[in-house]
């Protein structure tokens, strides 16, 4: 009787590819995997991992397992990825992103250069920048994360730290922009810097360079830049409540249109300037295809809690509001502007002038991403920017003509 485990023939494979496995017994493959897109350079899969799903990609230099158990599920790993224990599903890690042991990353989420967690982070539908790192214990689900230009000059989020993504209302339209894109890809913007021991209710948004004290509690938008934030604590008391009363529905519209936005801005970043760097690297086009996955999935589940929002908000007898009829009556209108298509147009002109300065400049064929980026002057960055944020405010234009009794983008 052959008692070999069922994945003995996956793991095989990867050994006789050149993959390190030092205990291949304890190993579990599915057989969805395909093991010709886990890289034999470098890759060592500690004792404990589990690897699933028929899209998952491992490149050269990685390592799964080594501070504990591991379980990865249709992930895409660049090169130099770091995942030392916990659960990984459905998400991107770029070059040299690490996480600790008792991770738990789950769908949607996309982890740029050299970002971290230290040990029990939990993730998801959420967008780290390069460098962004977390500290211990934290929950930072449903944000997107920005700031700092090297690991030495990093933004980071304190241990112990919440983003609180769920209301009393059973609503998540509660994603929080943590910086933003457009400026954000230049990689040239000071670090913002979240306390420890604190948090921050969803939908929020904040400049760089802010330093929020620990222990704080953020409620507010914080637009401003290089500020010190200290949160201030409610008074006890005890109050009537109404159920879908949304009292500040305008506000948290705004933000979730501004956050869409946004995400479509990274994907137009993705297509023109990602791309081409990608395509040189190992793997480089399943790693793009993920990306590009994954931005679809957290524009989908934004889109899905804003319409949840608008439903319960436009059928609600509380504090009717021509704004909050508006918005649910004409809610597939504001989907549909909000889906990005291939001639969608905003920006075109700013596209055009940024790309040829930065090919001029940088160069698609010259160094990797972070150094070209890093090289471009400052004539080129601020090209880039006009560009991004002109799809952002493009976005907000159409979405604002929509529903003008929202007030929203004034």
């Amino acid at each position: 009787m052959d008692i070999r485990p069922r994945c003995y023939d996956k793991v095989a494979q990867l050994i006789g590819k050149g993959v390190d496995i030092p205990n291949p017994l304890t190993v579990d493959i599915g057989d969805e995997v395909d093991t010709g897109r886990v890289s034999g350079n470098d890759v060592i899969i500690y004792p404990g991992t589990r690897i699933y799903g028929d899209r998952t990609v491992i490149s050269s230099g990685a390592r799964i397992g080594y501070e504990g158990p591991a379980t990865i599920e249709n992930c895409q790993l660049a090169s130099g990825v770091e995942l030392k224990g916990g659960y990984f599903a459905g998400s991107v890690f770029l070059e040299k992103a690490s996480m600790g042991l008792g991770a738990h990353v789950r769908e949607g989420c996309i982890l740029e250069e050299e970002a971290s967690g230290a040990h029990c982070v939990g993730m998801k539908q959420t967008i780290l920048f390069p460098f962004v790192t977390l500290g211990s214990l934290i929950n930072f689900c449903d944000c997107l994360m920005a700031g700092g230009t090297s690991r030495k000059d990093h933004s980071e989020v304190g241990s112990s730290y919440i983003h609180f993504n769920f209301t009393p209302d059973g609503d998540k339209t509660t994603p929080s922009l943590i910086g933003d894109v457009p400026r954000g890809v230049m990689l040239n913007q000071p670090a913002i810097f979240l306390g420890g021991q604190g948090g921050m209710v969803g939908p929020v948004r904040m400049g760089y360079g802010n330093v929020v004290s620990a222990n704080s509690v953020i409620r507010n938008d914080y637009l401003a830049d290089n500020k010190l934030i200290i949160g201030k604590t409610h008074s006890a008391m005890t109050m009537d409540i109404k159920r879908h009363d949304y009292p500040n529905i305008g506000r948290i519209v705004e933000n979730n249109i501004i956050y869409i936005a946004n995400l479509n801005a990274l994907g137009e970043w993705y297509r023109h300037v990602r791309r081409s760097f990608l395509e040189r690297e190992e793997f480089g086009a399943l790693i793009f295809s993920g990306l590009l996955e994954k931005l679809a999935l957290a524009r989908g589940e934004r889109l899905k809690r804003l319409e949840m929002l608008a439903e319960k908000a436009g059928k609600s007898s509380v504090r009717k509001t021509a704004g909050k009829r508006e918005l649910w009556e004409r809610f597939a209108e504001i989907r549909s502007l909000l889906e990005p298509g291939p001639n969608d147009g905003l920006a075109e002109p700013d596209r055009d002038a940024f790309l040829s300065r930065f090919s001029d400049r940088a160069g698609f064929a010259g160094p990797a991403y972070i150094a070209a980026i890093k090289a471009i002057d400052e004539g080129t960055c601020n090209a880039g920017v006009r560009w991004l944020q002109g799809i952002v405010d493009g976005y907000c234009v159409r979405i604002r003509a929509v529903v003008p009794s929202l007030n929203i983008f004034r």
